[in-house]
């Protein structure tokens, strides 16, 4: 039995148990016992629905994660018993080789009988442990399920019970996201302090010329390679600082628009159009950046006299506006509409204008939330990628100019992790760097603009 349907049926026994709980608590409560239920009779069928699944769930997710290394173990002890002299390496190919021939990769080589015999006992392994499993979930969800709809009567306090457990879901929830998060920063610092070792962070930080190209050979051109960050982050900020441009002037009058002069039938037709935007993928937006906007800002450049590269960071950076709209718009749009209609009311009737009422009264109310959105575009041009590697290039040029071809760090980053790299090379290494100098940034970002939030909210509140 696959582990999916397994799965399923687990749920589906989680879902009688809870309609037969709730059928047992109903018949509970029309008794004449001169008792009542102390929790509703939904919590007493979500209480069993609980038992039935979460332990038999457990069992089936520690199932995926061991299965694999015990199968191998016992299916390989025939071979390393007549093979005690493998080593380490050796190991780790026999276990490569027996996982692709019970995956069917076989392909046209000669295949070791020994090895085959041990993937015919894997197999078989495999399919005795998944009728075990699925016996014992079932059985484990089954006695569950049968033992609390026994303990089912008026003084069962289900629903703390279910509070509780939705409680400890959470927990776990909320610690496993931020364990997650501690090992991306750990990860991302560790390889970042590596590559410090081979390059002084003052050349990286302060730097002027990013060439991070490693020749394999120390007589080779660019053996040493370059590490200054100054002309990628110069051309992050170019181009988010157009994209914003862009997109917060006509997001947030686009919000305002929809939320305190558009009829409802004009609303229900402009904003799914709007928000149509967000859904197009970001490769569509480089076409359109490399083959219309980019081709059209060299020609108005060259009609004007101006020298424009091919490739542009002016052209990327508008592009890269027009998708960000509908994340300025849309979020500023639902903070809007949340301030509290009195205030509106409360200006009209000391004589104020709708546009001084939009202007005093509503948008510093919903300040914290058009900040939020804001930040929120931000955090979404610094790390977009792809209109910035059709529309505005690779080369990391120091600039400030819109019109000449730059590049950010999110290229550099996947430029630096394409094909085969080596993880003690510095130029692999650097793109660990830039990983930490982009976190460090957005951290920044964040913080400001926890400040202004603060800041308004005391002023306001």
């Amino acid at each position: 039995m696959s582990p999916t349907l397994l799965v399923a049926l687990v749920l589906a026994l989680s879902v009688l148990a809870y309609r037969l709980g709730q059928r047992r608590a109903h018949a509970l409560a029309v008794r004449p016992t001169g008792r009542r239920l102390h929790s509703r009779p939904g919590y007493h069928g979500l209480l069993a629905a609980l038992w039935c699944a979460v332990p038999a769930l457990c069992i089936i997710i520690g199932w995926q994660f061991a299965a694999g290394p015990v199968l191998t173990s016992l299916a390989l002890d025939t071979v390393t018993s007549q093979r005690p002299d493998l080593g380490p390496d050796q190991m780790n190919l026999l276990v490569t080789e027996l996982r692709n021939l019970v995956a069917g990769h076989t392909g046209s080589r000669e295949i070791d009988p020994l090895l085959q015999a041990a993937a015919d006992r894997y197999t078989a392994l495999a399919q005795v442990s998944r009728l075990a499993l699925a016996a014992l979930a079932l059985s484990v969800a089954a006695i569950a399920a049968f033992l609390v709809l026994g303990r089912i009567h008026p003084a069962l306090r289900a629903r703390n019970q279910v509070e509780r457990a939705i409680e400890i879901l959470l927990t776990l929830c909320s610690t496993f996201a931020v364990f997650i998060t501690i090992g991306i920063v750990a990860s991302v610092l560790f390889e970042s302090i590596r590559f410090f070792q081979k390059v002084p962070i003052t050349e990286f930080l302060f730097g002027l010329n990013w060439s991070p190209q490693m020749a394999i050979r120390a007589d080779q051109v660019g053996s040493s390679g370059s590490f200054g960050a100054v002309p990628v982050l110069t051309g992050t900020f170019l181009i988010s600082a157009i994209a914003m441009s862009v997109a917060v002037p006509f997001g947030l009058m686009s919000a305002i628009y929809l939320s305190e002069y558009a009829g409802s039938k004009t609303r229900a037709v402009v904003k799914p159009l709007l928000e149509i935007l967000a859904g197009v993928p970001t490769v569509v937006y480089g076409f359109f950046a490399a083959l219309v906007v980019a081709p059209l800002i060299r020609d108005l450049g060259l009609s004007f006299g101006l020298s424009v590269s091919s490739e542009s960071g002016l052209a990327a950076g508008l592009v890269m506006g027009v998708m960000i709209i509908p994340f300025v718009s849309s979020l500023s749009d639902d903070v809007i509409n949340a301030v509290p209609q009195s205030l509106r009311d409360g200006s009209y009737a000391l004589g104020a204008t709708r546009s001084e009422t939009i202007k005093l009264v509503v948008l510093p109310a919903a300040l914290p939330g058009i900040v939020g959105s804001i930040l929120l575009a931000v955090s979404r041009a610094i790390g977009e990628t792809m209109i910035v590697v059709m529309a505005a290039g690779l080369a990391a040029n120091l600039t400030l100019n819109p019109l000449q071809a730059v590049t950010t760090v999110t290229v550099q980053i996947v430029t630096l992790l394409v094909g085969d790299q080596e993880f003690d090379s510095p130029k692999t290494l650097a793109a660990f760097a830039l990983g930490m100098l982009l976190f460090l940034v957005t951290l920044a970002l964040n913080v400001i603009a926890l400040y202004v939030v603060r800041k308004y909210r005391e002023e306001y509140e």
